[in-house]
């Protein structure tokens, strides 16, 4: 199997750099495939992308080093057997909330005995070589989300299940858990508090703590103790690039465009 970026950067204690895809088109997928990013994920959750899409963007983030990475819509196992089939080497699983929900995560990213994915990797043997079934189990990262204050009253007993790698913090849903407008409410002492939290229940545990961010957070949430950052979006991206050149051709200013939270 290829070298895995997203596990090289946890095993060396690094916080890994990623970048998130919801636009369904394989060129703008190639595009932020080739930086340097250590994982690119495919949102079929929010983004604007089914199983369809998600294999050809598979493909495309091939054509870089970057682990690829797919945010499944819900925590299901016949999508996840899917993603996993078409190349996806992370699951990231949305609104986990309880450990009998982390462990149907793991159930469904792991061949037995360690758990009960179905074996037939159409595309992800031609990615990874013959060898995919037996690296597959230590290969493949399980990566709840936790996004409420259920899920973070929970956190200890959804890290002690077996398998799951990392715990991904959703900053826009846990903030409307906690009665906060949806993006990232640094400064506001509850949402300031459940990541501290979530950052020292996951080192006790052992689980790489990781997060939605942005650029500008990078720094900060690598400080927390985060292992794994998404700091932009495909969509994000453009479209503060395009209301730059506008600003700029405008007269108006050097920036412009979107700044706003990934979700």
């Amino acid at each position: 199997m290829r070298h895995n970026k997203l596990r090289q950067c946890w095993n060396a204690g690094e916080t890994a750099k990623g970048a998130w895809l919801a636009i369904p088109s394989s060129f703008s997928a190639e595009i932020v495939a080739r930086c340097d990013f250590d994982y690119v994920c495919i949102d079929t959750q929010h983004g604007l992308l089914d199983y369809t899409d998600s294999w050809q963007l598979l493909q495309a983030i091939n054509l870089g080093e970057a682990t690829p990475v797919v945010r499944v819509p819900w925590n299901e196992p016949g999508i996840i057997g899917k993603s996993l089939d078409a190349g996806a080497r992370a699951i990231i699983v949305p609104m986990v909330n309880t450990a009998s929900e982390a462990a149907a995560a793991v159930r469904a990213c792991r061949y037995a005995p360690q758990g009960g994915r179905s074996f037939g990797p159409a595309r992800v043997t031609r990615q990874e070589g013959d060898d995919y079934f037996g690296g597959a189990n230590a290969d493949v990262a399980v990566i709840p989300m936790v996004e409420t204050v259920e899920a973070v009253a929970n956190l200890d007993e959804i890290l002690a299940v077996p398998g799951v790698d990392a715990i991904y913090v959703g900053p826009a849903d846990l903030s409307v858990s906690l009665g906060l407008v949806p993006g990232n409410n640094d400064g506001v002492a509850a949402f300031d508090d459940a990541y501290a939290a979530i950052v020292s229940a996951c080192e006790r545990a052992g689980v790489m703590p990781a997060c939605h961010g942005t650029a500008d957070l990078f720094a900060r949430r690598r400080e927390q103790g985060f292992k794994m950052v998404t700091i932009t979006s495909d969509a994000v991206a453009l479209g503060r690039a395009v209301g730059e050149d506008l600003a700029v051709a405008s007269g108006s200013g050097s920036g412009g465009g979107d700044r706003g939270a990934l979700y």
